[in-house]
């Protein structure tokens, strides 16, 4: 069968501090300037996709954060085809809010607005802001009812749902998002995460991981979704450092580790270790991440995109073949590291893919 090409998604940083939890020196920032052009950048380059991040309280470096929804429609007027994805978290968005915020933007942006739906990890967040703390499994099931009430709100011209934490009746929102209807993506590496994702997400992202590991959650998402005759791809996260030489590229990881803020790393490390081992199988996202991996949000090293952009190219077209859909990355320097990426990275993935596929279609 046919594979599509990979596309490629980049973290939006709409928080203070980077993406990764290191006192190394970093040219990228927050503000809205520096964000419409690593939009612009990226729109340029090959980038497909864009996701803003959603945090209400401080910590690990983002003691300033923009709301998510307001910065992608901000981003989404200063471009022309990329496509942005706000995360919203459950909870402080409920499904009716979400929908109209959502569908309006739909119109804004010619269909260029997708969801993130963030089931939440950060107690301590939850606790700030008043919100109740749901357990695990708690958690995911209020976020499965979320994307169904989303997109049965969406579809239907008369939306009646009853569950566990939302009901509706015969509730019917106009406008109508515009056709092709926002895609929803969801992350998680736990049991229920995956489980979600294989009956009702369009997307699944997890978090960085060997190409092994990422095979693994590949097949078993897969299988799972096609006993539920349901079709969902699958995004992975990675941190990239594309250097003109391999030993550079490692230099730089080097220097980001050794320049960690370790009571920071700690701290992460204490609330999402809390957060897996709340899952029945004492596992999800950063089950296995060492200190060293979490310096990185999202396990970004662990993907091993670190290298030339020969070695890079060819690490994607691995990931690509495992069943990876797309690419959700980080920089340590957003603007020019982007650019870098698209001017050496992405053609070389495009030629492996041509070599591979001659009759994959690129347009």
């Amino acid at each position: 069968m046919t594979r599509q090409p990979i596309k490629f998604a980049y973290w939006v940083p709409n928080v203070s501090g980077g993406l990764v939890i290191s006192q190394i020196p970093q040219r990228t920032s927050w503000d809205f300037d520096y964000n419409r052009k690593l939009a612009q950048t990226a729109e340029r380059v090959g980038f497909e996709y864009a996701l803003t991040q959603i945090r209400f309280t401080a910590g690990y470096g983002a003691d300033n954060q923009h709301e998510s929804v307001t910065f992608s429609q901000a981003l989404l007027g200063a471009t022309e085809r990329l496509k942005v994805i706000a995360a919203l978290l459950p909870g402080p968005w409920n499904p009716t809010l979400a929908a109209k915020q959502i569908a309006t933007i739909s119109h804004l942006s010619s269909a260029r607005i997708a969801v993130n739906i963030v089931s939440g990890w950060f107690r301590g967040e939850f606790k700030a802001i008043g919100e109740p703390w749901l357990d695990h499994e708690e958690r995911y099931l209020r976020s499965e009812e979320f994307i169904r009430c989303l997109q049965g709100i969406w579809q239907e011209e008369s939306f009646t749902f009853a569950g566990d934490f939302y009901r509706y009746r015969d509730y019917s929102l106009k406008p109508k998002p515009l056709q092709p209807l926002p895609e929803i993506f969801q992350g998680g590496s736990s049991r229920a995460a995956r489980d979600m994702a294989a009956r009702v997400s369009d997307w699944y992202f997890t978090n960085g991981n060997t190409l092994e590991g990422v095979r693994q959650q590949v097949v078993d998402i897969q299988q799972k979704a096609v006993e539920n005759q349901h079709s969902v791809r699958i995004g992975v996260n990675g941190f990239v450092i594309a250097r003109d030489s391999e030993q550079e590229a490692h230099q730089v990881l080097r220097q980001i580790v050794e320049q960690a803020n370790p009571d920071a790393v700690k701290g992460f490390q204490h609330e999402v270790k809390n957060a897996g081992s709340a899952s029945p199988e004492g596992e999800g996202n950063w089950a296995n991440s060492t200190l060293e991996d979490l310096v990185q949000y999202n396990d970004g090293f662990k993907t091993n995109l670190i290298g030339t952009p020969r070695q890079i190219a060819e690490r994607i077209i691995e990931l690509h073949q495992a069943g990876v859909d797309l690419l959700l990355l980080g920089f340590l320097h957003c603007q020019e590291e982007v650019e870098y990426f698209g001017r050496e990275v992405i053609p070389l993935v495009r030629e492996l893919e041509r070599q591979l596929q001659p009759e994959l279609s690129h347009g």
